[in-house]
């Protein structure tokens, strides 16, 4: 889109962002430790047909970690008790498995480490010099591990995230709940504030939730899939607001 087609989005009271994939590429941590246990766990019990990049955007992008699993195992017509968050990795149940894949996930990121998208960084800089409040709004419950080992948590006083989202017993996007929840926090109106997201799930959330402009960052979920999620424009880099 061309640059002056884009909204300034330091019109606006607040801007709340997604974290993995919007600002720092954790999406692609995820995307491979998903892929990992479920691959894994697809030979072990023989479901078919077998795990692709597409079931990560159809069922786990956006949404909470126990809901995706259940999403994706259902698409299989596999059904696990769900257990609870404290069961071990070894479990076979909704939150076992959900753990399971965080665990590879921790690893990698303790490993490897993050850095934050530079054109996501420019961006903030943009809206810090405005004054313009900002928010994270994920469905991670390693969104403050995440945000600290990018060096970035101290610019955003909202963090919502998976366990403020489990602890106060907030749907999973793509329901409006932790947006509209976010910006209560930030003690904004939606509806004069813009929503950042590269996930569908989290598009349809915050179109619920009626924001007045969403962003869709297309990092793979597509352009027109964004759009016809709820997405009022696509970028592919959060750059091209800064210039």
């Amino acid at each position: 889109m061309a640059d002056d087609a884009l909204p300034d989005l330091t019109a606006y009271d607040a801007v709340l962002f997604d974290l993995d994939g919007v600002l720092t590429p954790t999406a692609e941590v995820h995307m491979h430790a998903w892929q990992t246990m479920f691959e894994e766990l697809f030979a072990a019990w023989d479901i078919t047909p077998p795990y692709t990049e597409r079931d990560y955007f159809d069922h786990l992008d956006g949404k909470k970690r126990y809901d995706g699993v259940a999403s994706l195992l259902r698409s299989r017509d596999v059904e696990v008790p769900w257990g609870h968050p404290s069961d071990p990795v070894t479990a076979d149940t909704v939150c076992g498995i959900g753990n399971r894949k965080n665990a590879v996930f921790e690893r990698v990121l303790r490993a490897d480490g993050i850095a934050a998208y530079p054109g996501s960084l420019r961006l903030l800089d943009v809206l810090a010099a405005a004054g313009t409040p900002v928010a994270v709004v994920s469905s991670s419950k390693n969104a403050e591990e995440v945000l600290a080992a990018a060096g970035i948590r101290d610019r955003f006083a909202v963090v919502m995230d998976g366990v403020i989202a489990e602890r106060d017993h907030l749907a999973s996007k793509p329901a409006p709940d932790v947006f509209v929840e976010a910006a209560r926090m930030m003690g904004v109106e939606p509806s004069r504030s813009v929503a950042v997201e590269d996930a569908i799930s989290g598009v349809q959330s915050a179109a619920a939730g009626g924001f007045a402009v969403v962003v869709g960052v297309d990092r793979g979920a597509g352009e027109d899939d964004l759009v016809d999620a709820g997405a009022d424009v696509v970028v592919k880099d959060l750059e091209e607001f800064a210039r």
